[in-house]
């Protein structure tokens, strides 16, 4: 296979990690294949901890490791003897006048850069000498002669690298694993670019060495980068002819990070919905349950438990929570589970699941369960043709201080209870969105529609249990009196809108006529 394969043989490796998650069980491998192994700084008292003999880069170059570690791989011997092209007469002659010895392999992860920069308070010297030079010089030059040389920069790659080498003639690796490898390191050092420039953007003068970096969090960059490895392929993408994938941003967080504990593989779809519900049931602190169907909530609740949580969302709308996604708050117990697993549901997002609900759940085969870890709100990215939209998360809240009562009549307590979840809820439903809610339940959803008359309209059609005495949630202002007459007519009798409409006096004037509560909050949550 050695012509065919391009197999090359590893003789020597050069190692220099910042993560080093089963490093001294890859280079023991390594050097049980006779393998020679250079290393610097911790990486090498690392590797000789673990009992292996090592060779200091200094050792290598003739020169010591300098400028507080600056300076140990910027050498003609480290860079010669990776970039130099095997067989080429002109470049063998040149590193055999220089005695540069070729190197083979180089196993390099770089400085933790944006843990640095995520640090709070962060000394802006300290990061800046978190910006690794050293390490992604050696990557790129070792993954530019690929034809030559392994580039190996993730630690979940050692144990397939091991096996090939094992089951090679001469501890080989193929070209197209040097192939792969080479892409990968590309991938790391583009984003690991991305990560500096992204960040030093955000610092708008250079402070001291020793005062705050003081990132802008608010800026909005200059150049947007999005960078993010491939997590997974997707069998499709919202329909069977389009095809798709996951990326995740590598934070192991929020839905693109969940653990699957069961089920079918995720689909598109499944993922859109599953982040919707996950949003939605994060922006409650007591036990929340959100019925999702195609990204719009079908039944919202909070309880005391999870199970009342949940079977209060199933009234608002049994019929569409068929075949839904569920987000929930909490970790799902038994009791909650055994609620759950009666109706057909596709997936469900939770912080956690109890052993006892994960065993009830396992007889329903296909459902999936995903464990989140909750994320902090990022900004959201929308793709428009030719270019990108780009705006903060929707993080908005009203507190019951800051709502202004516009009507002669206030809300009652349990009126502005109810007001203040519908407010909530509204913020996850398409606009034009019309929410129905009494006592922590959503009582009846007008989602999506073109006339706000016609979300009102709607949102009471598909309404299940009784209107009467709930209240309504408008996700924007009520531009004629219409809508506000059409919730009124379906039962409303507290109202929370943003106003700022040219027509809030009209819009006023007939909730004083129809005796109902007013309140406006002076934000709106259009969605789109």
């Amino acid at each position: 296979m050695g012509a065919e394969g391009g197999e090359k043989p590893i003789r020597r490796a050069l190692l220099s990690v910042t993560d080093k998650t089963g490093l001294v069980e890859f280079a023991r491998e390594l050097a049980r294949l006779g393998v020679e192994l250079i290393s610097t700084g911790g990486t090498a008292r690392a590797l000789r901890e673990g009992g292996l003999a090592v060779k200091d880069i200094s050792e290598l170059t003739g020169f010591p490791e300098m400028l507080d570690g600056r300076v140990k791989t910027l050498h003609p011997k480290v860079h010669g003897g990776l970039l130099y092209i095997r067989g080429n007469a002109e470049h063998e002659a040149a590193v055999k006048a220089h005695a540069i010895a070729p190197i083979d392999m180089v196993v390099v992860n770089l400085y933790a850069f944006e843990k640095t920069a995520a640090q709070p308070g962060v000394a802006f010297g300290h990061l800046i000498e978190n910006i690794d030079i050293g390490g992604p010089s050696m990557v790129r030059s070792a993954a530019k002669n690929f034809e030559d040389v392994a580039i190996v920069t993730r630690p979940s790659d050692y144990p397939g690298l091991v096996q090939e080498m094992k089951s090679a003639h001469g501890a080989a690796l193929r070209r197209a694993t040097r192939w792969r490898l080479a892409k990968q390191a590309f991938a790391l050092t583009a984003a690991y670019d991305a990560a500096i420039a992204g960040t030093l953007e955000r610092i708008e003068e250079a402070p001291a060495p020793d005062a705050p970096a003081a990132l802008d969090a608010e800026a909005l960059p200059e150049t947007l980068r999005i960078v993010m490895p491939r997590k997974q392929t997707l069998r499709y993408g919202e329909n069977p002819h389009q095809r798709a994938a996951l990326y995740a941003d590598g934070s192991g967080l929020g839905v693109a990070a969940a653990a699957q504990l069961q089920g079918k593989e995720l689909s598109f779809n499944n993922l859109v919905d599953l982040d919707a519900c996950w949003e939605l049931a994060a922006e409650f602190e007591e036990p929340a349950v959100v019925i999702v169907k195609h990204t719009n909530p079908c039944g919202v609740a909070t309880g005391a438990g999870v199970r009342e949580a949940y079977e209060k969302a199933l009234a608002c709308d049994p019929v569409s929570a068929f075949g839904g996604v569920i987000g929930i708050n909490r970790a799902v117990d038994a009791e909650a589970a055994e609620a759950i697993a009666k109706l057909f549901v596709e997936a469900i997002a939770a912080p956690g699941f109890t052993p006892e609900a994960r065993e009830r759940f396992a007889a329903k085969k296909n459902l999936r369960l995903v464990e989140v870890k909750a994320a902090p709100a990022r900004p959201v990215v929308k793709q428009v043709s030719g270019g990108m939209l780009l705006q903060d998360a929707d993080a908005g809240r009203v507190t019951e201080s800051e709502l202004d009562v516009m009507t002669w009549r206030p809300p009652t307590a349990e009126e502005l209870r109810s007001l203040l979840f519908a407010w909530r809820v509204s913020k996850h439903v398409k606009s034009n969105a019309i929410v129905y809610a009494r006592d922590g339940q959503t009582l009846g959803i007008g989602a999506g529609q073109m006339s706000r008359v016609d979300a009102a309209r709607f949102g009471a059609m598909k309404a299940v249990l009784p209107l009467a005495g709930c209240v309504a949630a408008s996700d924007a202002f009520f531009p004629f009196p219409d809508g506000l007459e059409t919730v009124v007519q379906a039962g409303a009798t507290a109202v929370i809108q943003p106003g700022g409409s040219v027509k809030d006096q009209d819009v006023i004037a007939a909730a004083d006529r129809l005796g109902i509560a007013m309140v406006f909050t002076g934000i709106r949550h259009f969605r789109h």
